[in-house]
């Protein structure tokens, strides 16, 4: 990898970009490698804190399901339950309600070394701690130059919230990797869409691009599907990079642009290949429950849980234990339906709730901001919740903050169009994601995928302070 060529990127296009010696290259590369290691080891403390046993952690109660899902793979029963489980699946019974690619996961950790969730936790401990400080680095690089990316790369290594959830046998750890990867590749597409007139051999790296963006998809889908919802604003971002840069040129000849045709084609690579990692499991749904369920069967229980009206305009994330349960709430005509079917009615019941009473529902998805953002201890919570809660996304919040109206600015001043495109893209998926939480279930977790790109912010924030603090006192230059 050179990496003196992928730092020369600065924070305007009118700054003076430095020369990049081989000394600080060196320093550069070593700085990333510390911050690995300490990626790793928290990671690592993390997966041994939690340890061989699965049990209901905070925030971490999936990984019951999943360990059980992964066993009973491994013992030939396939992706069921030995007994009644969440949400509402019986007893033997198949589920698509989880994760296969993440249960596959475990399951071959399990088939290979035995059943030992620590064993399952270290592998994706060192996985998630390497490539999210890489990828956070790229992404910070791109964005506002190589010492932001350093302190994006640093400030994810550390942020609570992500090691612990490091060392938890659920979907987070791969899943943030994967969003960070996909946008990686959409920035690299970008660049390259951007070319009017490509020899070969950049055409030739387009279509890998394009490979790689829908593999990329893929993965982040079959580990959530919620994704999926993003992928047409993403497909939106790219065409309108592709126009911008193969506008008809008006004052002088321009070289031609590249054909209509081949973005397109590109799209469709890109979305057969999604298409092809979806495929075996829409067909082993349809073998299941004898209808189309393309991934999976959560959309509808969230949907109808999340705006239920016993809420009132006033949401909760996790029902009190002295009040009627979730299962509780699904109708009694509706219980002897499969997973899919009952799937299927309660989506339809979630939107009936919402046609029956539209004002409520407004004034509910507004109230869910309190729980997606929250950032304050909680008498509710326990001590590992709340030091998560506030020693992470409360300590960065000033930062991040900070850090997005340093972007904005940067957006109205700079004369990089390139750098202004990226920051629409980060900022329509942070408004998309937000919002779709927001009209359906919110919980913190669930706001860790946007945590990803405020931290991005964050960076830029803190190294704005540092660089004010460094001039402070110094003569203005005339």
């Amino acid at each position: 990898m050179n990496w003196q060529g992928q730092i020369l990127r600065t924070d305007l296009k009118h700054e003076p970009q430095p020369k990049v010696s081989d000394r600080s290259a060196w320093a550069l590369q070593r700085s990333l490698l510390i911050i690995m290691v300490v990626a790793i080891l928290l990671r690592v403390i993390s997966s041994f804190a939690q340890g061989e046993t699965v049990q209901p952690l905070p925030g971490v109660f999936d990984q019951i399901s999943y360990d059980e899902l992964a066993r009973r793979v491994v013992d030939g029963h396939g992706f069921s339950f030995a007994t009644e489980h969440w949400p509402a699946t019986r007893a033997g019974e198949p589920t698509a309600h989880w994760s296969y690619l993440y249960t596959v996961y475990l399951a071959a950790i399990y088939a290979v070394v035995g059943v030992h969730p620590l064993a399952a936790r270290l592998i994706q401990a060192v996985i998630s701690g390497i490539l999210h400080s890489w990828l956070s680095w790229r992404l910070g690089r791109r964005l506002f130059g190589p010492r932001v990316g350093l302190v994006a790369a640093a400030l994810s290594a550390v942020y609570i919230y992500f090691f612990y959830y490091a060392g938890s046998l659920i979907t987070e750890p791969f899943y943030l990797v994967s969003i960070l990867w996909t946008f990686d590749v959409a920035f690299r597409l970008a660049t390259v869409l951007q070319v009017r007139h490509q020899p070969n051999a950049s055409q030739s790296r387009q279509w890998r691009l394009w490979l790689e963006l829908g593999l990329a998809i893929g993965v982040t889908a079959l580990l959530r599907q919620l994704f999926l919802l993003f992928v047409p604003f993403l497909y939106g971002w790219l065409g309108w990079i592709w126009l911008r840069a193969n506008r008809p040129a008006i004052k002088a000849p321009q070289p031609k642009p590249q054909a209509g045709w081949q973005p397109l084609q590109g799209f469709v690579v890109a979305t057969c290949m999604i298409g092809l990692l979806i495929a075996p499991w829409t067909l082993r749904n349809y073998w299941a429950f004898g209808t189309f369920v393309p991934l999976n069967t959560n959309a509808g229980y969230a949907f109808f849980w999340g705006n239920h009206p016993i809420y009132g305009t006033h949401f909760v994330g996790i029902l009190p234990d002295d009040g009627p349960s979730y299962l509780d709430l699904i109708p009694k005509e509706l219980r002897p339906l499969n997973e899919a079917a009952l799937d299927r009615a309660l989506l339809q019941r979630g939107i009936g709730f919402i046609t029956a009473d539209p004002q409520r529902y407004i004034l509910l998805s507004i109230s869910r901001l309190n729980e997606y953002f929250k950032f304050w201890p909680s008498a509710d919570s326990g001590m590992i919740s709340n030091l998560a809660r506030v020693g992470s996304f409360g300590l960065y919040l000033p930062f991040m903050l900070l850090g997005l109206g340093l972007s904005i600015r940067r957006y109205w001043r700079s004369d990089d169009p390139q750098q202004r495109a990226d920051l629409i893209l980060l900022y329509l998926f942070m408004f998309v994601y937000t919002a779709i939480h927001l009209l359906s279930w919110a919980l913190i977790r669930y706001r860790l995928p946007v945590d990803l790109f405020l931290i991005l912010f964050a960076a830029l924030g803190l190294v704005d302070l540092v660089n004010r603090y460094r001039l402070r006192g110094q003569p203005v230059q005339p």
